[in-house]
């Protein structure tokens, strides 16, 4: 990784968008050791974490995640989602953290020296053209290994560095034992449920393993 240990740097993580990466890639992430990886290698200023949380739930399984990220070194940004039924009548939810992660890293840049983007959405490349002009180094991690890419190719010329999370997946990747349930599961190549559902079961599973 291209840090310097004198930079002040803070992390910008859109949490589906990286959920959804990590997924395709085939691991899961410890929360734990990301924090830790950069904490170590430089001056660690903030870490941002982005979700939409769907408020009228009686109860929410991506909660316990949330809580764990805000008492171990994380700032939550959240924001109520939207649920709708599609075209077909499926159930869809909807909670862009765009402009919330945007308005952040613009009020930060005067702070810092790096900025980390955890995503690989194109709509960020003006974003990051913006906070380079003020004079802070952006680096993007996304993956180019999946098929097909996951990072916008614009996005990933405007940046300074560009790191593809699978370079990351040894040093953040979560472990889990040979016979527990989700490690049969990936080894058995089943998934139940829609990513929605998977994404907030892995999210409940992980605060109460790691809380």
């Amino acid at each position: 990784m291209n840090f310097y240990p004198e930079e002040r740097i803070a992390l910008f993580i859109d949490g589906a968008n990286l959920y959804a990466t990590s997924r395709t890639l085939g691991f899961d992430i410890d929360y734990r050791r990301l924090y830790d990886l950069f904490a170590k290698e430089c001056r660690l200023v903030r870490a941002f974490y982005y979700t939409a949380l769907i408020e009228d739930q009686e109860y929410s399984p991506i909660r316990p995640l949330i809580d764990w990220l805000d008492y171990n070194g994380y700032s939550m940004v959240t924001k109520p989602a939207k649920e709708y039924a599609d075209s077909q009548g499926r159930r869809r939810i909807k909670g862009d953290m765009d402009i919330e992660l945007a308005v952040d890293m613009l009020q930060m840049a005067d702070r810092l020296d790096h900025a980390v983007l955890f995503s690989g959405d194109g709509d960020f490349r003006r974003l990051v053209e913006a906070v380079q002009q003020k004079g802070v180094r952006v680096t993007v991690v996304s993956s180019i290994r999946a098929q097909p890419p996951l990072i916008a190719d614009d996005l990933r010329r405007q940046a300074d560095n560009f790191i593809d999370l699978v370079e990351l997946q040894d040093r953040i990747q979560r472990r889990l034992p040979p016979d527990h349930p989700r490690a049969v599961q990936r080894q058995q190549g089943t998934a139940a449920g829609n990513q929605a559902g998977r994404q907030e079961a892995d999210e409940e599973e992980y605060a109460n393993e790691e809380g």
